[in-house]
Parts: structure tokens; sequence; C-alpha cells
């Protein structure tokens, strides 16, 4: 049960992402990742078996995520390629993070006994699926290097954050 559960939330988030994606360059739907992430994230609520500390990781994986996109794109670090935007950030970007978030709720946790692998996964395939959207068109660098640097440093520090602050409260 458990490598189903593993597998129906890294595919629930994974379509999520391509909603957000494709939807907003590729079929110009840029709502599109609103309303599947937002489905994917009422479902992975109900079915959570603790709702408190889902809500909880959710607020504090969200948090950092969302403020350090915005930060990047206010100092013209990247720019995302949107027609509907909150703030400075495309709207789907609330919605992918917190569905990001249920990655950290549960599976996450195996990295718990492997925190240099964990750390090192995340400040390598954070900044290549941020790069990814570059050749899609969904998003501008301007500069590589700072861009890879800062986005390596934040990867890197998010998963101890992870690791080292929130897992110790849960």
């Amino acid at each position: 049960m458990q490598k189903l559960k593993v597998f129906l939330v890294l595919t629930g988030y994974q379509i999520t992402w391509l909603a957000c994606v494709f939807g907003e360059n590729k079929i110009n739907q840029p709502m599109l990742g609103i309303y599947i992430g937002s489905l994917y994230l009422v479902l992975y609520f109900y079915f959570s078996k603790n709702k408190l500390k889902f809500t909880k990781i959710s607020f504090l994986i969200f948090l950092p995520g969302y403020l350090f996109d915005s930060i990047m794109v206010y100092f013209s670090i990247y720019e995302f390629n949107t027609s509907t935007k909150f703030g400075i950030l495309p709207i789907w970007m609330i919605i992918l993070w917190l569905s990001f978030s249920t990655l950290f709720d549960e599976i996450l946790m195996f990295f718990r006994q492997y925190k240099i692998l964990g750390i090192f996964l995340s400040l390598s395939i954070g900044p290549l699926t941020y790069y990814l959207g570059k050749p899609m068109g969904i998003i501008y660098i301007d500069n590589i290097f700072i861009f890879f640097v800062l986005m390596i440093i934040f990867w890197a520090l998010l998963m101890v954050y992870y690791l080292e602050i929130i897992l110790r409260k849960f």
C-alpha cells in the first residue's frame, strides 16, 4: 500500500506540474494548473492521515519557496512567461508550491536516514526542474551562473531546513 501511495503522490504532483507549465505555455489555458492542482490538493487533504500536520508542513514549505521565487523574479534573476500573475509570480505558482509540499508530508521523510543524499538530490533536481522551463519557454533566465548558484544554495538549504527543523517538530 505504501508503494501505491508514493506512486499516487508523485503522479499527482507531476500532473499538477505539467498542467501548470503546459496549461500556461502550450495550450493557452493558464488556469488549468490551478484547477488540476486544486483537485489534487483537495484529494490529498481528504485522504491525509494527519490533516493538521500536513497543513503545517505545507505552509512551512510553501512560504520559503514562494518567497524565494518572488525574490528571484523581483531581482530579475529569472522571469516567468505568464499571462496571469498574482503579485509578480504566475498565479499557478501558489498551487505548484502547495502541491510540491505534499512530497514533504510523508514521502521525503525517507531522507531522514539519508540526509546527504537528500540534500544532494535537492540541490541538483530542484535547479534542473526550473531550468527545464527555459527550453519550454516558460522561464527566462537573465544570468545562468547566478541562477544556478542561488538555486543550488536555496534547494540545499530547503532540504536542510526540512530535515533538521521541520521533521524534528513532527
